[in-house]
């Protein structure tokens, strides 16, 4: 019975694929005469301004794509100066673009809305595989630094991911880090008991959560990353380490106000472009001083075997100099990967308690799914394969995703002209990728704004597989999917093996904003009441 309700809802998924696709393509028909960009609704260029500008629309991007999905339809245009972007909220348009990609995406970097004019430049210039401008890229270009995987771009990026991939993407790439990881989770329980009580209010809370998981975010990827631990998690954090945190915070920030200013007002207001600047620049010395600690030990280990370091546990800075990487784009890479690091997994592990707090019946079936799993664990296997196989923890993780994705827009720019729904859409064209508008569908999820991880175990039909990608698809997918996931795994496991977690007693619920990446709007506040 259950694989025939499996196969149907299997068919019924691709039949409801085949109709949205052919619905997406218009009333015309597939065989119709396509239209161009002029044909494309959307809001007029002083009203999407002052929504941006006037109505606080910077801190609410995500919400935009709900609200133009639902006044223009799942496709739209709007205008920044000579600057137009084409916005796709339907998951099978989104797919009809991602599938006609080329070798290398493209992709905006960190810039999903407004852009400068610079943009118009790059698209009309010599060279038009090139993404539009992006203020990290353009950080390493004037401090002369290397760009790492999350700024490299064409021939480049791809060298970069094909040398990162084996370590990182293979399903027992990540794996073999659990047991640096063991140590740093059980460090973040003992932070969060040390942690409770401070200040007024219960006894059992802990203040701001997500500032606690930035630091065994930054713990955790440091430990992977270069084999160090940096303190984050003891008493008192390290000067060093706390101003990195900081500009982890800020660079995001600063980012946003960069891309969202025409490139000639930052001559007048340099005040962004600086602190974006002066936050890379504190990363860079940061990781700098580890990767350099890291370079001497690889010298005096230059005799050791590769193979025999990987399975005691080395960490990925040491085999990257195996590969006779050059050390400034090791630097790049390493300051690149703990920045994604460390924001993915305290935002995502953030919104995950706080949902958990605020359900406890789903929070009590996942206690019992998890101790159960892991008291009849085998020798055999680790505690983290154990839990990478719990339906219900991979579900409450999907489902937190889906509401919370960390990117709510990524972006694209097709090297060719592409067709997308009813339309032609020419090359060098920014398009965004609404992934927020189509995680909260409610064609795709019913009850979209409702945290209901049993939708991810069958209840009701599958949604489109493009309706909700918090990790991206293809060759620019997240290069650090299966490590966020065992470090998400493996830090609520523990958590909830330690503590039953509880909302802040009337505290009001809190929802997200934008900050490039999307996070809380304010601190959130949870008890840890031991079990």
């Amino acid at each position: 019975m259950t694989q025939t309700l499996k196969l149907a809802s299997r068919v019924l998924h691709r039949a409801r694929c085949v109709f949205e696709l052919g619905a997406s393509l218009g009333s015309r028909g597939s065989g119709s005469a396509p239209r161009g960009l002029a044909d494309i609704p959307g809001p007029s260029t002083p009203g999407f301004l002052a929504e941006l500008f006037c109505k606080g629309g910077l801190s609410r991007l995500h919400e935009l794509q709900v609200q133009g999905a639902a006044r223009f339809g799942p496709v739209w245009l709007a205008s920044f100066g000579k600057v137009r972007t084409v916005y796709l909220a339907a998951p099978a348009l989104i797919e009809q673009l991602l599938r006609q990609e080329g070798p290398r995406p493209e992709r905006c970097s960190f810039s999903p809305w407004p852009q400068c004019s610079e943009q118009l430049r790059r698209q009309e210039g010599p060279r038009p595989e090139r993404c539009s401008f992006s203020p990290w890229a353009e950080h390493r270009r004037q401090r002369q630094r290397a760009c790492g995987l999350l700024t490299a771009e064409g021939e480049e990026w791809q060298r970069l991911r094909s040398l990162l991939a084996p370590l990182l993407l293979r399903p027992q790439a990540a794996a073999r880090y659990a047991r640096t990881l063991d140590d740093v989770v059980l460090d973040l329980v003992r932070r969060l008991r040390r942690q409770r009580g401070r200040g007024t209010g219960s006894p059992a809370l802990v203040r701001d959560v997500a500032g606690e998981f930035y630091k065994f975010g930054l713990e955790g990827i440091a430990a992977v990353l270069l084999g160090s631990r940096l303190g984050c998690l003891e008493t008192e954090v390290p000067p060093d380490t706390e101003t990195f945190i900081r500009a982890v915070g800020s660079v995001f920030v600063s980012t946003l106000l960069t891309m969202a200013m025409p490139n000639w007002l930052h001559r007048l207001v340099p005040g962004p472009w600086g602190r974006l600047c002066q936050d890379w620049d504190q990363m860079f010395a940061f990781a700098q001083k580890h990767v350099e600690r890291r370079e001497s030990e690889v010298a005096m280990r230059s005799q050791g075997r590769p193979e025999e370091d990987m399975e005691s546990g080395a960490h990925l800075t040491y085999f990257l100099f195996q590969e006779e990487l050059p050390a400034p784009s090791i630097l790049g890479n390493v300051t690149e990967l703990l920045l994604a690091g460390v924001d993915t997994v305290s935002n995502t592990l953030s919104w995950a308690l706080y949902e958990l707090s605020r359900h406890p019946e789903v929070q009590t079936a996942l206690h019992s799914e998890i101790t159960a799993a892991l008291a009849r664990r085998s020798n055999a296997l680790s505690s983290a394969t154990v839990l990478s196989q719990l339906p219900l923890l991979k579900a409450v993780l999907k489902e937190v995703l889906r509401l919370y994705p960390v990117v709510p827009g990524n972006s694209r720019v097709p090297d060719k002209d592409i067709r997308v729904g009813d339309y032609i859409i020419p090359r060098n064209t920014l398009v965004t990728l609404c992934h927020y508008a189509t995680s909260r569908d409610p064609a795709q999820f019913p009850d979209p704004n409702t945290f209901r991880p049993a939708r991810w175990l069958g209840e009701g039909p599958a949604p489109h597989p493009f309706a909700c990608l918090p990790f991206g698809f293809g060759k620019r997918s997240c290069m650090g999917r299966r490590l966020a996931e065992l470090e998400l795994q493996m830090a609520l496991a523990q958590i909830l093996t330690h503590f039953e977690v509880q909302p802040e007693p009337g505290a009001a619920p809190i929802r997200p904003m934008t900050r490039t990446v999307l996070v809380p709007e304010r601190s959130i506040n949870l008890q840890f009441v031991d079990r």
